[in-house]
């Protein structure tokens, strides 16, 4: 099997840190590095949790680049009423140590790309690095390979705002700038097909008969996730955004949907706002491909079979575990 070589662009963050896991156990990904910005937490804190992450269920050397720690032009709000203070449920993990964080997010990208042809982007958090990369050298992207952004809505309503996804509503100019200066189309994993993916009572039930580790560590971030998804929308469960973008980015049977031009907006009551122009109203030539689609229960199946291998045979389409 040809690995695809891939950066991770992220704001760990829960639901971060299950795509992470999900990452670190599909033999299909080369991961070259991880780059953290402020988004869910502040960047230096994703790393930490990042790193947390890896140590614990991975034995892959990988390196871990702090990147831009504020948007580049409004001011951070983060989202610890939803991750909590420390990003991983106020669980308060400590690392044995900072060996694999360097500094640098925004260079490393820059530097991988020039030096590679085949490498593409996973970005599951603002899109900070990306757009001070572009700015920085955008000469270099012209040896991306493929831009994978969970971000962004189409036709389901915001969950930071009316209108807006909270990644490009927590820096709208860098969303905005990546959809219009990016030389690679945009794969849009926005809300309409990350609302689908829930991580529910009975999933959790189950894994805990099946790893006690991993499961414990799933349980234990995910509990502030779910009190939270109670109290502001009335779900049994919480919504796990980013691994689906890991997902697609694998397997693209997971999810349809079209070409467009989107533009984000910036400013104002609909800052962070996604526009896709699906009628063509602009005239412009697509820049992404919006996803509106996706097969959430063959998403759960193969999640679940990833990270517990060697309960595949428990792990059924049959089982009415999802």
């Amino acid at each position: 099997m040809q690995k695809r070589k891939v950066i991770i662009d992220c704001d760990p963050g829960i639901d971060d840190s299950l795509a992470l896991l999900l990452a670190i156990n599909s033999p299909e990904l080369e991961i070259l590095g991880i780059t953290t910005c402020s988004g869910n937490v502040p960047a230096k804190m994703g790393a930490e949790n990042a790193l947390y992450t890896l140590h614990r269920f991975s034995n892959e050397n990988i390196n871990i680049y702090v990147g831009e720690e504020n948007p580049l032009k409004r001011e951070l709000v983060t989202a610890q009423d939803t991750h909590g203070e420390d990003g991983l449920g106020e669980n308060f993990y400590k690392t044995s140590t900072n060996k694999n964080i360097k500094y640098g997010g925004v260079d490393f990208i820059i530097e991988t790309l020039k030096n590679n042809k085949d490498v593409s982007i996973i970005a599951l958090g603002p899109l900070t690095n990306i757009a001070k990369a572009l700015m920085k050298d955008k000469k270099a992207f012209n040896n991306l390979d493929e831009f994978i952004s969970m971000g962004g809505a189409f036709r389901i309503h915001g969950n930071c705002s009316p209108v807006a996804e909270f990644n490009y509503w927590v820096d709208p100019h860098a969303a905005d700038y990546v959809y219009k200066n990016l030389p690679k189309k945009i794969h849009m994993v926005g809300l309409d097909v990350t609302r689908k993916i829930v991580l529910t009572p009975n999933i959790i039930e189950f894994i805990n008969r099946l790893d006690e580790d991993l499961a414990k560590y799933i349980t234990e971030i995910t509990r502030f996730y779910i009190d939270f998804h109670w109290e502001q929308e009335g779900i049994i469960g919480c919504v796990i955004n980013d691994p689906l973008a890991v997902a697609y980015f694998i397997d693209r049977n997971l999810c349809s949907g079209f070409e467009s031009y989107v533009e984000v907006v910036e400013d104002g009551v609909a800052m962070g706002q996604s526009i896709v122009d699906s009628f063509n109203f602009y005239k412009k030539e697509p820049n992404s491909f919006v996803l509106t689609q996706t097969n959430e229960k063959e998403f759960m199946y193969m999640f679940l079979k990833r990270l517990f291998p060697s309960h595949v045979d428990k792990i059924n389409t049959t089982g009415g575990i999802i």
